[in-house]
């Protein structure tokens, strides 16, 4: 059976904070925070943090678990918060996934199967290709590896079309192909989706 979990969603400040306190306790569940900046430590006041006093006891997770110099991936995301799902559900609590940030929530809910992790000297050829050539002329180069992605991006996408040809250029694979599998396989958790407005 595939484990279940609860997401309360939707955008800065329509009381996802205190849906999820007041879920958790009703549920006896744990909270996961689902938002891009929580996980950075320090950024306290610009990302609306849950307060101790906010939090009524309910255990939170992925709050402050990165410094604000790193470079925090989706992909590092989905592997934490799994593991912290995964605790949860371990002692008998239910997950609750509280925050704003699709990306993390969908990764977290899928189980994505991320691209491997970039190579700096990879990318930083790529970077240079894109530079000097333009974005067109490095899209064009992207179109004849992985049509499916180039498709998809504008040629001032620097980030995206970059990642796509490291993915290439590390693996022989292309970043459709990963997202095809992802895509194809049942996700990771059933989740009850609570989207606030």
């Amino acid at each position: 059976m595939t484990p279940q979990i609860v997401v309360v969603t939707g955008p800065t400040a329509t009381g996802k904070t205190r849906l999820g306190v007041e879920l958790a306790q009703r549920l006896g569940g744990e909270i996961v925070s689902a938002d891009s900046m929580q996980v950075y430590r320090g950024f306290d006041i610009g990302t609306a943090k849950v307060t101790a006093a906010e939090t009524q006891g309910v255990p939170h997770h992925m709050i402050d678990v990165a410094d604000p110099r790193e470079d925090y991936s989706v992909s590092r995301y989905a592997n934490d918060a799994t593991v912290a799902a995964q605790g949860i559900i371990e002692r008998g609590h239910v997950p609750i996934i509280v925050g704003g940030t699709g990306l993390y929530i969908d990764a977290l809910i899928r189980g994505t199967d991320f691209a491997p992790v970039g190579d700096t000297e990879t990318r930083a050829q790529i970077e240079t290709q894109y530079d000097t050539q333009g974005g067109e002329k490095t899209l064009e180069h992207l179109r004849t590896v992985d049509p499916e992605t180039a498709s998809r991006l504008h040629p001032n996408d620097r980030r995206r079309i970059v990642r796509a040809l490291e993915i290439h250029a590390l693996t022989g694979r292309t970043m459709s192909e990963y997202d095809a599998e992802t895509r194809a396989r049942a996700p990771q958790f059933d989740a009850l989706m609570l989207a606030l407005t």
